[in-house]
């Protein structure tokens, strides 16, 4: 089995970088080991104007039988000599997808730590299957390919024998796809319609396929004119799987319809939970008080400043006004535990399109923060020691310098009315401080008039009439410089 990528370049972005999306380097032969035989990847070329990367796939036609036992069609229970003697080491199927799936893992997930832009984004290809089985001949090849944004689908049946043109074709076709797509999806293109063109699998179908069919298949299988026939095929038409799968895809469809998670889609109610209404806890008050702010501010493009784990960037996915997230953290671990929160990896594209991850410090100024609606800090000033405060300060209000600021930190007279919480101690040990409503006015003031902002107060949770709200809120809002106000005056006067 023979599977070819290839790509074009330029000096500023050399073909070769496609040994860095597929992770593997265009100088090395590899060899890796399969349940049924040796995939190798090669690059017969490699150069910054074009650049081919390999796969082939030796069969052992034995250990298909063995492994097999008796299930799917490389262990059909035939003694016949065709159990040996087949077309299965030649022709791309099923063994093929399960070797990409193996050997390209992280390609096939678009990672790439080394240059996750082009990872992102689309990249002249040329993908070419010399023996490609196509139950449903060349038409069905086009059928299948020519909707996910191929410029080119070609499908050239191959004949029975060339030497006897009377013979008539094979089953079999050559395919050469050419368009500018992203690496990722077109590796889970071919994952997926390969065993489906086949349209038979070397190993039992169980119903964990559901779930492979739908995570190779997110961001083209949902809209797909032939979703039902290549649910179908992929299944081994079971249809009880079949049918799951589609209930499933139109979950999909209908939540990237509207900007929604799946799970906000399917929300059906546990009857038999208790539905007696309860207080709110006061991180939920603290969320939907900056939600109501940033509507208020009428920002749409939002920087969670410390997002620790995505709780607020999950909440800000959920309204379709905020078009742009920008969650930033300097803990990777918390990024990664955030990325597996919002189910990164099995989000819908028009969904992945509006939220990105960043590692970074709030203390340093950093130009991927700039030219952002708003930004918000949630809980995080307090885990500053307070020399570094300034420093804060001009990262966000001075370079950063978005239209609306949100600050939110615990009231440190309230804490006596936690009954779990010792006199003298602070709500969480990391905190280097908790500030009076009085302290914390001061310091918001000052940062707005050294930066020019303007500052509102809110509290949040019950406002105590003794002790205040259990968490203090400001509100920035950047002031219009002279020149600004000067031509805004111009502009009345004119009208």
């Amino acid at each position: 089995m023979f599977l070819t990528i290839s790509t074009t370049g330029t000096p500023e972005r050399p073909a070769t970088d496609l040994g860095f999306l597929l992770h593997k380097h265009p100088d090395k032969a590899q060899v890796f080991s399969t349940a049924y035989g040796r995939a190798h990847v090669f690059y017969p070329e490699a150069s910054a104007e074009r650049c081919t990367a390999a796969l082939l796939l030796e069969v052992d036609p034995v250990a298909l039988v063995k492994r097999g036992k008796g299930k799917g069609r490389g262990g059909a229970p035939d003694a016949a000599l065709a159990q040996y003697v087949n077309d299965r080491p030649y022709a791309a199927s099923s063994l093929l997808a399960v070797a990409m799936s193996a050997v390209f893992r992280s390609a096939l997930r678009g990672v790439s730590a080394a240059l996750p832009e082009r990872a992102a984004a689309g990249m002249p290809l040329r993908i070419e299957v010399p023996a490609l089985p196509a139950r449903g001949g060349a038409e069905l090849v086009r059928r299948l390919f020519e909707p996910l944004g191929w410029s080119s689908v070609a499908a050239e049946p191959v004949a029975l024998d060339e030497e006897f043109p009377e013979w008539g074709e094979s089953r079999y076709v050559r395919l050469v796809l050419e368009g500018e797509l992203r690496l990722a999806d077109a590796l889970r293109q071919l994952y997926v319609l390969l065993p489906v063109l086949d349209d038979a699998k070397h190993y039992w179908v169980a119903p964990d396929e559901v779930d492979k069919l739908l995570r190779a298949g997110d961001g083209w299988l949902a809209e797909h004119p032939e979703q039902k026939l290549i649910a179908s095929r992929y299944l081994a038409r079971r249809w009880s799987l079949t049918r799951e799968a589609m209930d499933r895809l139109e979950l999909v469809r209908l939540a990237e319809a509207d900007d929604l998670d799946v799970a906000d889609v399917d929300n059906a109610v546990d009857e038999t939970a208790d539905t007696e209404e309860r207080p709110a806890p006061l991180a939920v008050q603290r969320r939907d008080a900056i939600l109501a702010a940033l509507r208020a501010a009428g920002a749409g493009r939002v920087l969670d400043l410390g997002c620790g784990q995505g709780q607020l960037v999950q909440a800000l996915l959920k309204d379709a006004s905020f078009t742009e997230i920008v969650g930033v953290d300097v803990s990777m671990r918390a990024l990664g535990l955030a990325g597996r929160r919002l189910k990164l990896d099995r989000m819908g594209e028009r969904q992945a399109a509006r939220v990105t991850l960043l590692q970074g410090s709030l203390t340093y100024t950093d130009r991927r923060l700039t030219g952002y609606d708003a930004a918000v800090l949630r809980e995080v000033i307090e885990h500053v020691d307070p020399e570094r405060l300034p420093s804060l300060e001009y990262a966000v209000f001075g370079a950063a310098r978005p239209r609306t600021v949100i600050v939110t930190t615990p009231n440190v007279e309230y804490n006596v009315r936690w009954e779990s919480l010792p006199a003298g101690h602070v709500r969480h040990g990391d905190h280097r401080f908790e500030w009076t409503r009085e302290e914390f006015s001061r310091w918001a003031g000052g940062a707005a008039q050294q930066y020019g902002y303007e500052v509102e107060y809110a509290p949040v949770g019950p406002d105590d009439p003794e002790v205040g709200p259990p968490t203090q809120m400001a509100v920035f809002t950047a002031q219009q410089t002279d020149q600004k106000k000067k031509e805004k005056n111009k502009e009345v006067k004119a009208a």
